[in-house]
């Protein structure tokens, strides 16, 4: 994998990350019951994608 590759992979990880970090806030203290539930989740995953893009990166 080239440098700029890696570099978009990185960046991609690092939005994924700020995104999650976005979603769980307004989830946390916006919505109740289900929705709580759906969007932690969502969260959650997009947190795992950009945890993984990062370690791709640093491959």
């Amino acid at each position: 994998m080239d440098a700029m590759t890696k570099m978009w992979v990185s960046l991609i990880g690092i939005g994924l990350m700020a995104l999650a970090a976005v979603i769980i806030t307004l989830a946390r203290l916006k919505t109740k019951g289900f929705l709580k539930l759906v969007l932690s989740t969502a969260a959650f995953l997009l947190l795992v994608v950009g945890f993984l893009c990062g370690l791709i990166s640093i491959i």
